[in-house]
């Protein structure tokens, strides 16, 4: 395939021939501008059809489509084997590049979730905010946090999880806790619980989490008669709690299925400013468990089917080991036939996908969509732009008044910066310093930070966090620009002491500065020395909660960057004719080892300074490596 130039203003004809020569057979396709950035992904059942569709008349076409057609400057094409994989392919380089013209699924990363640390031989069982892509299960986000919590009490006085945090078995304490002593833990550490055991017992919890505790009841009964049988009383008494356990959780959630079925309901919602919030419904068992809540960017003036469609793609694709047998959703949209048969290979079992015309099944569709209404209304309020509230758009959002009080502050903190280190192990160390203004992100003003003095493999995060503050204060003041009403840092006391000491050597030690823990949501702040608790429903504390987790998300973007790009480099490196220079070319271009891999040597040979030769051969050995890895 040949790169083929264009201008602004129109369709240009180099294009239009191109997408001519295009194969007729499935794959996913990319729109670049005249600066190189990825404007667009998608996939097609015919890569030649589809391109030339966008090259067609211009009558009919959105604002936005015709927005993107004049800003198109070149065509890059993958063809795959099939609709499944391309479906799947799409999706991941819409992550990978995050194109401006592609509707993207964003968390509501105010809510938690319940972690299970599966990949570890006795796994562990907590709440965090943080998504990670660690290989752990991720249960969640719950809105209903005291539910949450309740229900892993219960939990955990039904089953024996270890509180520890040990990784086990390479790391093990000298002798069993406390825990153990007061029949909470039976002691893996000290090989009085086997890793089968153990497991079976994660298993089960896992079930539990996600609805489904009939089978449990039933197994747990079962064991219960054989203990009884067997004369093992204290053992029938330990599973005798587990089903007082399990009706207590039962007896939490909603029943809204007479007939005991199990499946998701999606549904969403939009307004005319561009928010769209979508929702899912997890019912198991005919009880409702969970609820989780997503936001769309970049719709614009998409259809409903499209919007659909991107938030069913975006939730299952990326969390395909949570596929339930069937979905209800509002209505068709575009590749539902498709989306059916990629999840039921995924699941390995029948996945449909339905459109409730009546009965109970039709009244959850509809609560669905009620539901994104409510959360999308709940946002304007917390906001402080509910126009029936009357109120201008200068004006104070009531989180803002509400931190003033709290933290005592002379003015409401409508502009507040917070601060946050990523690093593994000491490897790509680096910092964030994210800007919200009346609780909304104000990207402009996003600052990101590579980590200078980081010692590899003994990692400081007093020192890291007291660098990063330092340099941006110092550049701030030395620039004049605008400072923040409030400062926040991620960690507790020691952090704090950081940031404060590189403040002070700035010059801004009069701007109000806290800090909040992850662990209890404590806050920190320097002229006292007992951590502020503020209630779990406080809009001070989701103001300080979201710009902790937006910089965290920001700084673990950045390090997951230098990370790929160090892993593309060491490989490439190994190449023959790959030097610094065209290392670096190839990063920007691709992004991945996987979509340098997918490509063609025409495609690579288009890098500056890559020719078909040494196309060849990076293609030659990339693909080695995949097959070796699967041999």
């Amino acid at each position: 395939m040949s790169r083929a130039e264009g201008g602004r203003g129109g369709t240009p004809d180099p294009l239009r021939g191109q997408a001519r020569t295009l194969p007729r057979e499935p794959g996913v396709y990319l729109f670049r501008d005249a600066a190189g950035e990825v404007l667009y992904v998608g996939k097609a059942k015919s890569l030649r059809a589809r391109v030339a569709s966008y090259f067609g008349a211009e009558a009919g076409r959105s604002v936005k489509l015709t927005r993107l057609v004049r800003e198109i400057d070149s065509i890059e094409t993958f063809p795959v084997r099939s609709e499944a994989e391309a479906l799947l392919l799409e999706w991941n380089l819409i992550r990978e590049f995050g194109p401006r013209f592609n509707i993207q699924l964003r968390d509501d990363k105010s809510y938690p979730y319940i972690k299970i640390t599966v990949t570890e031989a006795f796994p562990r069982i907590f709440v965090t905010r943080r998504l990670e892509d660690d290989g752990s299960r991720y249960l969640g986000p719950f809105t209903d946090v005291g539910a949450m919590r309740r229900a892993l009490r219960t939990i955990k006085k039904m089953y024996t999880v270890r509180s520890c945090h040990y990784r086990m078995p390479d790391e093990l304490p000298p002798r069993p806790c406390l825990d153990y002593h007061i029949g909470r833990c039976k002691a893996p550490c000290a090989g009085l619980q086997s890793a089968s055991d153990y497991r079976a017992m994660i298993d089960e919890i896992l079930e539990i989490l996600g609805g489904r505790t009939g089978r449990v009841r039933r197994s747990v009964e079962r064991r219960m008669a054989e203990a009884a049988d067997a004369l093992e009383y204290e053992r029938a008494a330990e599973l005798r709690e587990v089903l007082r356990g399990l009706d207590q959780l039962e007896g939490r959630q909603a029943a809204i299925d007479p007939r005991g079925g199990s499946h998701d309901v999606i549904g969403f919602a939009r307004e005319g400013d561009g928010s769209v919030c979508g929702i899912v419904l997890r019912v198991r068992e005919g009880r409702l468990v969970g609820r989780r809540i997503h936001y769309l960017a970049n719709v614009g003036d998409e259809t409903d089917e499209a919007v659909l469609g991107a938030l069913v793609k975006g939730f299952y694709l990326r969390q395909a080991d949570d596929v339930p047998s069937e979905l209800l959703i509002p209505e068709r949209f575009d590749e539902q036939e498709l989306v059916e048969e990629y999840l039921s290979g995924v699941a390995e079992r029948r996945f449909r996908i339905r459109v409730p015309a009546r009965g109970p099944k039709r009244e959850l569709a509809r609560a669905a969509n009620r539901n994104a209404a409510h959360v999308l209304a709940r946002d304007r309020v917390e906001r402080a732009e509910d126009p029936a509230a009357g109120r201008g758009v200068g004006s104070t959002p009531p989180a803002a008044t509400r931190l003033a009080e709290v933290l005592e502050l002379g003015t409401p903190a409508r502009n507040l910066i917070c601060f946050d280190v990523s690093t593994l192990a000491g490897r790509e160390s680096v910092g964030s310093g994210v800007w919200l203004r009346d609780g909304r992100p104000h990207k402009d003003e996003y600052r990101r930070f590579r980590i200078r003095e980081a010692e590899e493999g003994r990692p400081d995060d007093y020192a890291m966090m007291q660098e990063i503050v330092s340099r941006y204060f110092d550049r701030r003041v030395r620039e004049g620009r605008p400072l923040p009403d409030l400062v926040v840092v991620d960690g507790g006391r020691g952090q704090l002491s950081a940031a404060r000491q590189a403040m002070d050597a700035a010059g801004v030690s009069d701007l109000p500065t806290v800090a909040l823990a992850k662990r209890e949501e404590e806050v920190y702040r320097p002229e006292s020395a007992v951590p502020l608790r503020l209630p779990r429903t406080d809009p001070g504390l989701h103001w300080l909660q979201r710009a902790r987790d937006e910089a965290h998300r920001f700084a673990l973007q950045y390090n997951r960057t230098l990370r790929r790009r160090r892993a593309l480099r060491s490989r490439l490196g190994e190449i023959p004719g790959v030097g610094p220079a065209r290392e670096q070319l190839l990063l920007q271009r691709f992004g991945s080892l996987d979509i340098i891999r997918r490509a063609t040597a025409e495609q690579l040979a288009r890098t500056p300074g890559i020719g078909r030769v040494t196309a060849s051969a990076i293609l030659s050995a990339l693909r080695e490596d995949a097959e070796g890895a699967t041999t």
